[in-house]
């Protein structure tokens, strides 16, 4: 080093030497040359090598000499300025750099470590990040009520976020466990595999939700074929068996899968996994139960539900049910065909209203129409039948009545005859051949009123093409107009089922449900429930599904 350098650096050294000396951050002192002039105490272990005299470049991480070569050098015209920040690190700390111009050809660096201040605010946006990923998985996963499809969201939202492969396994419900996996392609395969979960360590626990186990760390080599999807790429460096908590029962349980050029679980990244996989549980825990639910409702709904209605014994049947509700299935009408054991035998229908609506006008409605199921031995004498079930309804718990239709219908040659019971019911009407509508007169009390009942039995024969229509209260009741105040009444109907002479019985309940709901539109009304029965043009006698006892159902 020359003379006058080596002046020029000691009268620095007495200049800056008491004013830097005891500041908090490390602070080095350089030249416009890059020369090393001075640098504090904290700065010396630091930068071990920076000296009097170093060379800036040769003691400092590049990020801080480059940046004292823009600041220096006016020719360069740099892009850092006096008080700027410049970022870097130095070994494993990160820090920023503060350039200020001492006037003497010297340049000042600021040294402050931003190490935990970095260390938070990357913490705060993983944070922020894994937030906003529950939030968004929540939304998915809740965005379906069925079971497969949120099995598939967990296994896709668990390979975009937590690892490179994901396998969703569902506690057994037969021979087998259904098992969702998503391989690092995004390929979802669905398939039920019969295996012993205490196989794979954690899974057996996970999937009993018994005793209560936190997600688990295995050894990748116990993991069997199955758990791990054909596109996954490389041998396997680490495992996670999760459960997914339900709602008092697991849902399952969550594998995540990480090849080994990818840094293993850590213990946030385990708790991340846990959190999301609570998430998942519960989705997946209420599609289960939706789907239960569902099922029983089905299973219980077919019993409420009114039969399709076919020819029975050459007699022509048709029935229509429109419920009060365009949400519900089921309501307080409905109607029944028990055909006769044979062709000459006496076949059964019964239309039926219960008082009240929805789904505990159904039950009642499902408990009449298996009290007269059981009464069917007795099914020639309509009043025995009516004196047992208003019986029936009296001593029950119900504080509900119904209105009955009765007819006994059998086929001798062309002609239909029927026996036609009221008890509180509006009286069927009959469509002759040449469009004359007559009212079926028999006329009764309400059932599940009175201690006794009264009826009247009507008898009426059937030409062929004319047909006996029974139809509930809700049809004549409904109301509509202008105004919507107007009944669609008996004086509608009748010229409506003279229209329907010579139709067949489904044209017949076609037609008249058409008029009604024409009539009502949108607005509210009662259920709604017909039955045809028709003498067909044809002589030929037949029975399609008529040949067995007990409620016709298609």
């Amino acid at each position: 080093m020359d003379t006058s350098r080596q002046s020029s650096l000691d009268t620095h050294h007495v200049v800056l030497g008491a004013g830097w000396g005891a500041a908090p951050c490390p602070v080095v002192v350089a030249d416009t040359r890059g020369c090393v002039v001075e640098l504090n105490a904290v700065a010396a272990p630091l930068f071990p090598g920076a000296v009097r005299g170093s060379l800036l470049r040769d003691v400092v991480p590049a990020w801080l000499s480059e940046a004292h070569t823009d600041f220096a050098s006016p020719a360069a015209a740099g892009p850092v300025t006096d008080g700027a920040a410049i970022r870097g690190h130095v070994g494993e700390r990160s820090f920023e750099a503060h350039p200020a111009s001492s006037g003497d050809d010297l340049v000042v660096w600021w040294l402050v470590d931003d190490t935990d201040r970095r260390l938070a605010e990357q913490a705060l946006k993983n944070e922020r990040e894994r937030t906003a990923f529950l939030a968004r998985a929540s939304s998915t996963l809740l965005a379906s009520l069925h079971v497969e499809t949120c099995m598939e969201a967990t296994a896709r939202l668990a390979v975009e976020h937590l690892a490179d492969a994901a396998v969703t396994v569902a506690p057994s419900r037969g021979r087998g466990y259904p098992v969702t996996s998503c391989g690092p392609g995004g390929e979802v395969r669905h398939e039920t595999v019969r295996t012993d979960p205490e196989d794979v360590p954690g899974l057996g626990e996970a999937l009993r939700g018994f005793p209560p186990v936190p997600s688990r760390w295995i050894d990748p080599a116990t993991l069997p074929d199955w758990a791990v999807p054909a596109d996954f790429a490389g041998p396997v460096g680490s495992v996670v068996v999760s459960p997914l908590p339900g709602h008092g029962v697991p849902a399952g349980a969550l594998i995540l899968l990480r090849s080994e050029d990818r840094t293993t679980f850590s213990e946030n990244e385990e708790v991340f996994a846990r959190l999301f996989a609570a998430r998942a549980g519960a989705a997946i825990s209420a599609a289960r139960m939706y789907a239960d639910q569902a099922a029983i409702t089905t299973t219980l709904m077919r019993d409420l539900l009114p039969p399709r209605l076919h020819t029975v014994h050459g007699v022509e049947f048709a029935g229509g049910y429109r419920p009060y509700s365009q949400d519900e299935r089921v309501g307080g009408d409905f109607y029944d065909v028990h055909p006769g054991a044979g062709a000459e035998d006496e076949s059964l229908v019964i239309l039926g209203d219960v008082c009240g609506k929805g789904l505990e006008a159904a039950v009642l409605t499902g408990k009449i129409r298996n009290t007269l199921q059981a009464l069917l031995p007795l099914a020639a004498d309509h009043q025995k039948v009516l004196g047992l079930l208003n019986g029936a309804l009296i001593n029950s718990h119900h504080t509900r009545f119904a209105t009955l239709a009765l007819a006994s219908v059998t086929r001798r040659g062309g002609t239909v005859r029927m026996r036609v019971t009221s008890a509180g019911h509006p009286a069927p009407l009959v469509v002759r051949a040449d469009g004359l509508v007559e009212e079926v007169d028999s006329r009764g009390t309400l059932v599940g009123v009175f201690d006794d009942i009264t009826s009247t039995t009507a008898h009426l024969e059937l030409a062929p093409g004319e047909t006996c229509l029974l139809f509930t209260d809700g049809i004549i009741e409904a109301r509509g107009g202008p105004w919507q105040d107007e009944l669609f009444g008996l004086d509608r109907l009748k010229p409506a089922l003279a229209e329907c002479a010579g139709m067949p019985a489904e044209a017949v309940v076609e037609h008249v449900q058409m008029l009604a709901a024409q009539w009502v539109g949108r607005a509210r009304h009662d259920d709604m429930a017909v039955v045809a029965v028709t003498a067909p043009h044809h002589a030929h006698l037949s029975a399609v599904d008529g040949h067995t006892r007990g409620r016709y159902t298609a």
